[in-house]
């Protein structure tokens, strides 16, 4: 599997380079900045795209901005989006603003070399990829009217994986509950959120989105 970095910090993006090739990747291209990155995935698009949310110039939004320039002319490359701090904004734009095939992680993350190696993969496979550690603050996060009041708190814990990117499999894993029981919490949430069976809408994501906003 082919992928491409992007982080202005030269020893942190030579660190992960190592990293990705140690778990099985192959690293195309590094860039420093957003624009540079741009012009190798416009030159030889990998398969995925790790790189940081604050660049050169502003520090700012630069990584989901390049991101969303990147998807807009290479639509297949996945996109993992690396931060220093929990930004839960962010996460959200990448929820509603790209269609699968994203991730937010913190920088720590990618330590782990299995479980970051494993997340770089799902995201090349099209899956959505959350930090445990944003869905955890998210998850204690109340607010006065809270969509999510009427969800059970196994329904809460099966909501929160969801919105890692794990499967019902996954979930039933983590859990330790039969697979047909998580999807039945899973047809529980739907209902619970008001989220009817739609062929232009996937369910699963606009749950996300809800846990997200709430």
């Amino acid at each position: 599997m082919r992928v491409m970095l992007a982080d202005d910090a030269v020893l942190f993006r030579e660190g992960m380079a190592r990293i990705l090739a140690d778990v099985g990747f192959t690293v195309t291209g590094q860039a420093g900045d957003g624009t540079t990155l741009r012009r190798l995935v416009a030159a030889d698009p990998p398969d995925v795209v790790v790189l940081d949310l604050r660049m050169p110039p502003g520090f700012s939004s630069e990584g989901i901005d390049t991101a969303a320039a990147i998807r807009a002319t290479v639509p297949g490359v996945g996109l993992m989006v690396l931060s220093q701090y929990v930004e839960a904004h962010h996460a959200l734009r990448l929820m509603t603003e790209f269609d699968g095939g994203v991730g937010y992680l913190l920088k720590d993350r990618v330590s782990d070399l299995a479980a970051f190696g494993a997340d770089v993969r799902k995201v090349a496979r099209g899956e959505t990829v959350l930090d445990p550690e944003l869905v955890a603050r998210l998850v204690a996060r109340r607010r006065e009217r809270d969509p999510l009041d009427a969800l059970t708190e196994r329904e809460r814990a099966v909501l929160a994986l969801m919105a890692q990117g794990l499967s019902n499999a996954a979930v039933a894993t983590d859990l330790h509950l039969a697979v047909k029981t998580v999807e039945a919490h899973v047809t529980s949430i739907f209902t619970k959120l008001g989220l009817a069976q739609h062929e232009r809408e996937h369910r699963r994501v606009l749950a996300v989105l809800t846990f997200l906003r709430a």
